[in-house]
């Protein structure tokens, strides 16, 4: 049985566009990444999911159940959500015991490990916080019960460099302990470092489910070409060549497919210079968007 489970889920807001037919599962012990710009539905399908909002059509379940017809399975879970807003006059470590509360066991010792790892002092009033320090309230509140599904959205804003690898680390470790881990994100760097598959969402549509190990296999190369004398773009009309930039004598490309067929062509010209590396997911994600679009 997969942790999430979404089928043909649909939320629409009137004329406004919301998610149409999406379908994802999310299996036991995964770190999933839930890819696209601001705008594109990520928050939409978790808070559809979360049982937040009702869905127009479709379903979603968390360890095979509803969060509408079943709200105790939240029990299981942790969540922050993109923006976090707070009762101002409580202490942080107020709210944060009046959170424990929900889940019937004690919780102190694991709230202050996380306070100290993410620098937080638990005296201070929430009105008296930064945008960055009401998120460590956020990412303490999510994690104190030790939940078996984390469900983050957009979940490092507000955070320093250095706050953000540290979050990091914690969900790893959470992860490792065995907790599966739903991470939506429009920074397709921390997607890299911390997923083990990755969709991509783009005006409330799926148009892309793969592992993040075959995103970065060797079947796409960024290239970069210098030439003696002008490049032409039909040189490199071939299947699996895309954001082809072309300026007098240098090119560069993504390309996906035989290494072979790509450096015979290459070899037609007279080169003053060549580079091939691994793209980073960002190029990956717009080459699929402007195939997509």
């Amino acid at each position: 049985m997969s942790v999430i489970e979404i089928k043909n889920l649909t939320k629409q807001f009137g004329k406004a566009r919301g998610i149409i037919d999406v379908n994802l599962n999310v299996e036991q012990g995964e770190i999933f990444g839930f890819i696209g710009p601001n705008g594109a539905g990520k928050s939409t399908t978790i808070r559809t999911l979360l049982g937040l909002i009702h869905p127009t059509s479709g379903s979603a379940t968390i360890f095979g159940k509803s969060c509408f017809d079943h709200p105790e399975v939240r029990k299981e879970l942790g969540y922050l959500p993109s923006e976090v807003f707070y009762y101002d006059n409580m202490r942080v470590i107020d709210l944060l015991k009046y959170s424990a509360s929900f889940y019937k066991k004690d919780c102190t010792k694991r709230i202050n490990e996380l306070a100290e790892a993410m620098n937080l002092d638990l005296k201070k009033k929430i009105n008296d916080l930064s945008f960055g320090n009401k998120k460590k309230v956020g990412i303490v509140q999510g994690l104190l019960h030790e939940p078996k599904l984390i469900i983050l959205d957009e979940p490092t804003g507000g955070l320093d460099p250095l706050m953000q690898q540290k979050f990091f680390e914690l969900i790893r470790e959470e992860n490792q302990k065995g907790a599966t881990v739903f991470f939506s994100s429009h920074i397709l760097t921390e997607v890299q470092k911390m997923c083990d598959r990755v969709a991509f969402i783009k005006e409330g549509k799926i148009i892309k489910l793969e592992r993040i190990s075959t995103l970065q296999e060797n079947n796409y190369k960024r290239i970069s070409l210098e030439a003696k004398s002008g490049i032409s773009r039909d040189a490199f009309n071939l299947d699996g060549v895309s954001n082809f930039k072309v300026k007098e004598n240098t090119a560069k490309f993504i390309y996906k497919g035989n290494v072979n067929t790509i450096i015979q062509k290459i070899a037609q010209l007279d080169l003053l210079n060549l580079s091939i590396e691994e793209p980073d997911l960002e190029e990956i994600f717009m080459h699929y968007y402007e195939k997509e679009g």
